[in-house]
């Protein structure tokens, strides 16, 4: 009886480590870093000074200065003598890459 009562015991101490192991590893389980399939975003730097001015806008209208409204972004072109200068390096890169080639 008394070997019985040993092995008892020896099962219930290995089901409480079982129990113990199994709430570690739920614990450690719900720490994942990941943010799904798509993983962290990240974003540009005009998006983020954009956010900026505009919650230092809302900061100082709260405290009752005037602030002017920002104006949208404008998108800037070049001009036609730099355009014809990127074709004109363009080709030249490309004849001597032909060049370089034969």
């Amino acid at each position: 009886m008394d070997i019985i009562a040993q092995l008892k015991a020896e099962r219930d101490k290995a089901a409480q480590q079982v129990n113990a192991l199994n709430m570690a590893i739920a614990a450690l389980g719900g720490t994942t870093t990941s943010r799904g399939p798509r993983g962290r975003r990240t974003m540009s730097a005009a998006a983020r000074a954009r956010i900026s001015a505009s919650q230092k806008a809302r900061w100082a209208r709260t405290r009752g200065k005037v602030v002017p409204i920002a104006k949208p972004h404008i998108k800037r072109h070049i001009s036609p003598a730099g355009l014809a200068n990127i074709r004109k390096a363009t080709k030249a890169r490309w004849a001597r890459w032909r060049a370089a080639q034969k």
